[in-house]
């Protein structure tokens, strides 16, 4: 009998710790969604766990704003984002596949750069980026926030250990002796196998590119071509009299929106992905 209760309370155990933190995860977004539908006045009189009846409102009052330009803040993210997370998961991709399938003259040498560039913080270069991208005369512009993508240590790294465990060599040296040549062997052979551990990244990467803040607020000076944790950050500055906290949760949802797609089309690759290219066959 204690054999068949201890899986049993073990079981019940289980769900409730997951209910307890799926309740945890989904509660802020709750708060979120309720406060975007309260005005400014029902928001300073304290927390409601109950909708109110000013989201519409809000939408027109953040949409109509001239000095806040939502939509076009929301185009820009999402050209960054998805341009970002493209050039980011394909180069890296393309520079595992070289130093995995390539045996050349200093391949640990450019694996050991390549690592030391990972544990660099980008504040530390942010000046030199900086004077960089204004040489080049791409200041105030959306190019900085895009090209640097393609050189990422992060995702190189996940790249490359999922091709050590997901990529035999033999299967490279039969698509030579096909006469495959190297791109069409990567982009009709490696990138397929590759899905799964892409896709995660592409998640990761569109999200991590979304939320950006400081090399966008280093880089963008027009407010036409500012991203969205900018304009959030220019709205929370505001003007103390016409600050509008309605407006404030309900671009902070609007602005969520486009990850909860991504997410969405791309979940089912996680658990996949991370799973294999942790475990070596």
């Amino acid at each position: 009998m204690k054999s068949q209760k201890t899986p049993r309370l073990r079981t019940i155990v289980a769900y409730l710790v997951l209910i307890l933190l799926s309740f945890l995860c989904l509660f802020f977004f709750y708060i979120l969604i309720i406060n975007a539908t309260r005005s400014h006045a029902d928001l300073q009189k304290g927390f409601s766990a109950l909708p109110g009846s000013y989201l519409l409102e809000n939408l027109k009052n953040v949409a109509n704003d001239g000095s806040f330009p939502m939509f076009k803040g929301i185009v820009n993210s999402l050209i960054v984002s998805t341009s970002t997370a493209a050039l980011c998961t394909y180069f890296s991709s393309l520079t595992a596949y070289g130093l995995y399938a390539y045996d050349f003259k200093g391949k640990k040498i450019a694996f050991t750069f390549i690592m030391a560039i990972l544990v660099m913080p980008t504040q530390v270069t942010a000046m030199g980026f900086l004077r960089l991208i204004t040489n080049m005369g791409m200041y105030d512009s959306l190019l900085p926030l895009i090209i640097p993508s393609i050189a990422s240590p992060a995702v190189f790294y996940f790249m490359y250990s999922y091709l050590q465990s997901s990529l035999p060599l033999s299967l490279v040296e039969a698509a030579r002796i096909d006469g495959s040549g190297e791109f069409m062997t990567f982009n009709r052979i490696v990138l397929p196998i590759m899905k799964p551990a892409i896709a995660v990244q592409a998640i990761f990467t569109f999200v991590g590119a979304w939320n950006n803040y400081f090399v966008p607020a280093l880089v963008i000076q027009s407010k036409d071509k500012m991203t969205v944790p900018i304009l959030i950050a220019t709205l929370r500055g505001a003007d103390y009299m016409n600050f509008d906290m309605g407006k404030i949760y309900t671009m902070i949802m609007v602005a969520i929106v486009p990850i909860i797609i991504v997410y969405l089309f791309l979940s089912k690759y996680i658990i996949a992905g991370i799973t294999l290219g942790g475990v070596k066959e």
